[in-house]
């Protein structure tokens, strides 16, 4: 029993590492063979998420992939997310993560407060309000998900604001890593901090930061989107908290909510990579140079299969026909929230820009 709960995560896995190798090979040819660039201009991640979408919309996924792909979704997107901390210092984590906090905090007031005045004006549910404002401001999907039961959330609301979500970070995801280039003139650290603070879902910021890597060359960009969104769902601790109070205040006293339940573990092997690479940079770089950066450059190169997999599951479970069903004014309600995230995060990067720098 033990050994067949393992199996059947088996062939969705192996599906989602076949849509990668594909990406790589349409990468390979389109940007190399085609275009003649000596390494292609397409990001590997944004054709894994475009075929996966085109696959499962085109063709039923079957149920015997369907565990494996959202194990891979769960799992191996985080594990991707673990093996990029190889590529910091925790000089780097701390010197833009004290800069990251304001700016996630100044976002996260900005949208609540806009949806609190849209609920009025376009007679939104408030659950689904509530519910579309904690996934684009904090951690997407998982935020829906861990604030639906607090707040009492519908089925139906709950797979609202999962498409509204997944609709609008598929386009951050894929429209900011080219327009931050342009409008931030290519500096990573303002650029990871746009990525990481404006895109809702982790698995976005982690293909947007990875297309910018690919198609810029700037790993440093990645590195700073990914910490900066990591921080950013740690504010999951104090928003389920807070959502609870705001929606039950004077209803019930009853809490359906548990801090270790919402904690985001992950972001604590993130951390232990960090520290990984400094102690290894310690003790092994005079002494194993080559090995030692050997392991680094495999770490780095699993981290980019991890993640591109996860991107390619994720393509194939977005369902098109439940994105279009959603009605209008969630849709309104979702964009709004996405455009005032990212309009208050240039305001507040320039900001910071003119005053601390």
């Amino acid at each position: 029993m033990f050994l067949k709960n393992y199996l059947v995560i088996i062939p969705g896995i192996i599906l989602a590492f076949v849509l990668y190798t594909l990406s790589q090979g349409f990468n390979n040819i389109i940007g190399i063979e085609l275009l003649g660039y000596n390494k292609s201009p397409i990001s590997t991640a944004m054709i894994a998420i475009l075929l996966g979408i085109f696959f499962g919309n085109m063709f039923k996924v079957r149920d015997s992939f369907q565990k494996g792909l959202d194990f891979t979704r769960e799992y191996i997107l985080k594990l991707g997310i673990i093996c990029l901390g190889i590529q910091l210092k925790p000089f780097e984590f701390l010197n833009f993560g004290k800069i990251a906090i304001p700016l996630i905090i100044i976002c996260i007031i900005s949208v609540l407060i806009v949806i609190k005045l849209l609920i009025k004006k376009l007679k939104i549910p408030t659950r689904m309000a509530y519910l579309i404002s904690i996934g684009s401001t904090v951690c997407g999907t998982t935020a829906i998900m861990a604030t639906a039961p607090v707040i009492k959330a519908t089925k139906n609301e709950v797979s609202y604001a999962i498409a509204n979500i997944t609709l609008f970070g598929i386009l951050s995801m894929l429209i900011y890593p080219y327009f931050a280039d342009f409008y931030f003139d290519s500096k990573p650290l303002l650029i990871g901090l746009f990525l990481g603070t404006s895109i809702h879902e982790t698995s976005q910021v982690a293909a947007a930061g990875l297309i910018y890597e690919q198609q810029f060359n700037s790993p440093e960009t990645l590195n700073i989107a990914t910490v900066t969104k990591l921080i950013r769902n740690t504010f999951l601790i104090i928003m389920i908290p807070l959502f609870a109070l705001l929606y039950n205040r004077g209803q019930t006293k009853e809490k359906n909510y548990s801090i270790l339940k919402i904690f985001p573990y992950f972001v604590l092997g993130f951390i232990a990579m960090i520290i990984l690479r400094n102690i290894g940079d310690q003790f092994f770089l005079l002494s194993y140079d080559d090995n030692w950066n050997d392991v680094i450059d495999i770490i780095k190169f699993m981290s980019k299969i991890f993640l591109t997999m996860a991107m390619a599951a994720i393509g194939l479970s977005t369902n098109l026909k439940d994105i279009k069903s959603m009605g209008y004014k969630p849709f309104i309600v979702g964009f709004i929230a996405m455009l005032t995230v990212g309009i208050v995060c240039i305001i507040t990067i320039e900001s910071y820009l003119k005053f601390f720098i």
